[in-house]
């Protein structure tokens, strides 16, 4: 769907992009990560022709068709005056939409969540709200590339998990999306494939599991029930190279398992319930599982 290759982009002097490479497929989600300021908003205008760049190859579909590409900035312009109709309806005109507008306009409606305030005026919308009006516009011309920068940026916790449905929808569907943002739970959730930028280049990129395995190996966890001092002293003290324990949640990680001769995680496993079993530990979950974005995502970018 999308190929980069030496992609560069400066400003007065400065270089932001240095030579930047990038795959994305048709289907996938692509979570495209980095810190503030590393290219990752500049590499989207230039895809979408917002902005030109200066050297590189970019090749948008096959053959000679034009990819039709929606996207979402991190802050959509709405209308005030508008409802959120009549803006739909606006943005299907304007983009000589060639279906029926009115009918287009009301599955994007329902798409994003938003039939009932249709005829509320978009002044009164709540940050989550335009946001998902502002997804709305960017779908409506059902295109073959989905670019979201930053959309569930400063929404309370349920903005987000609204809007991140919304790509989830997107993603059954089959669209194609590139999501940025800086939460990496949300992209752990929708995302299954990652590019990570760290100065100026893609650092890492492939199948999110793949990653998250080579960086971080298999993890244990293991919640617990009332646990004594001495019962935590005692698991905490088993030798892999990583265990650690949360309080908050009454939860053990360990990983490592392999850099102490401790053998893979399903051997870790036995060793652990039989320790727990020994001491009276009860256990209320066990889960292998690999590392998390943000513990690679800090190996990656320092």
């Amino acid at each position: 769907m999308v190929k980069i290759r030496n992609l560069k982009k400066s400003y007065k002097g400065f270089p932001v992009l240095r030579g930047l490479n990038m795959d994305i497929n048709s289907g996938d989600v692509y979570g495209f990560l980095g810190r503030n300021g590393c290219g990752k908003t500049t590499t989207m205008n230039i895809i979408c022709g917002v902005i030109p760049k200066d050297e590189g190859e970019i090749t948008l579909g096959e053959g000679e068709k034009t990819l039709n590409i929606g996207y979402l900035p991190e802050s959509p312009t709405i209308f005030p005056y508008m409802t959120a109709r009549e803006y739909l309806e606006y943005i299907g005109a304007c983009g000589n939409y060639d279906g029926d507008i009115k009918k287009r306009a009301e599955e994007v409606l329902e798409t994003v969540g938003l039939r009932e305030a249709a005829d509320r005026r978009t002044k009164g919308f709540s940050r989550g709200m335009t946001q998902r009006l502002g997804m709305g516009a960017a779908i409506f011309k059902n295109p073959e590339l989905l670019i979201f920068d930053e959309p569930t940026s400063a929404l309370d916790p349920q903005g987000r998990s609204e809007v991140i449905s919304i790509i989830e929808r997107l993603k059954g569907l089959g669209s194609t999306i590139v999501l940025s943002t800086h939460i990496l739970t949300d992209v752990e959730r929708v995302a299954n494939r990652i590019g990570i930028v760290n100065g100026g280049v893609i650092a890492e990129e492939g199948d999110m599991k793949v990653i998250l395995r080579k960086y971080g190996g298999d993890v244990i966890s293991m919640s617990v029930r009332n646990l004594t001092q001495e019962q935590k002293i005692t698991l905490l003290k088993v030798d892999f190279a990583c265990a650690e324990f949360d309080n908050e949640i009454n939860t053990f990680r360990f990983g490592g398992f392999d850099r102490l001769g401790a053998g893979n995680a399903e051997d870790a496993s036995k060793r652990l319930i039989k320790l727990a079993a020994e001491n009276d530990i009860t256990v209320e979950s066990f889960k292998i599982g690999t590392a998390t974005l943000d513990e690679v995502f800090g190996k990656v970018v320092g």
